[in-house]
């Protein structure tokens, strides 16, 4: 009995964090400087036959912070303490923002997730050695991250561009913001540090779909 009343009681709560977001918006998760790394870059930065060590789950189902951390070098400069995200993927990706950029003297070009091709350059620093990389350094542009309920809910589908609302005294509109539809997502808004401290938002902050309020 009381396993099903403890069944019940979050069966309403989750219906009722739906019904909250559905009118306060989508959660902001604000995406800092980081890196994705694949097996084989992996091995060549921390040894032959390391995996990527869990550090803390992300919202994303099955992604995760890792313990790891690198190190960027620039023609002009380096960052250091550069996280690493798991798990592995299949192609070496680097996101940082366009001040980070201007730190290490690259121009990383505005591309959505996984776009690297003729994208810049820098070389990648583990604790057991090193990668240069000619391409795979992107400014990440921002993206909402959304099931299928959450689709049909906003009126919107995989691939389609919207705005974004943000109140408050620095309040404005995101244009150009990619909707990603998947059926294991979890609903949120990435952009990186520099819009974020623009605007004033902080993880957790919400923004609203103007155009999407009344499907």
């Amino acid at each position: 009995m009381i396993d099903q009343i403890v069944t019940q009681v979050l069966s309403v709560f989750s219906n009722s964090v739906v019904a909250d977001g559905a009118v306060k918006g989508i959660p902001v998760g604000i995406s800092n400087r980081h890196i994705h790394l694949s097996a084989y870059h992996v091995e060549t930065l921390f040894g032959r036959g390391h995996t990527l060590t869990p550090k803390k789950d992300l919202t994303q189902v099955g992604e995760f912070a890792a313990e790891e951390t690198v190190t960027l070098v620039g023609p002009k400069g380096v960052l250091q303490g550069v996280r690493v995200l798991g798990p592995a993927r299949k192609i070496t990706q680097v996101e940082i923002s366009c001040t980070d950029g201007f730190n290490l003297g690259i121009l990383p070009p505005l591309r959505d997730s996984g776009q690297i091709v003729e994208s810049a350059g820098l070389v990648v620093v583990g604790t057991s050695g090193a990668i240069t990389l000619k391409d795979g350094v992107i400014c990440a542009a921002r993206h909402i991250h959304m099931n299928h309920d959450d689709a049909q809910r906003f009126g919107v589908s995989d691939g389609d561009r919207v705005m974004a609302e943000v109140d408050g005294p620095r309040g404005c509109i995101f244009k150009n913001v990619l909707v990603r539809v998947h059926p294991s997502f979890r609903l949120e808004f990435h952009l990186d540090t520099d819009e974020a401290n623009a605007v004033g938002l902080k993880n957790g902050d919400q923004v609203r779909l103007p155009q999407c309020e009344e499907v």
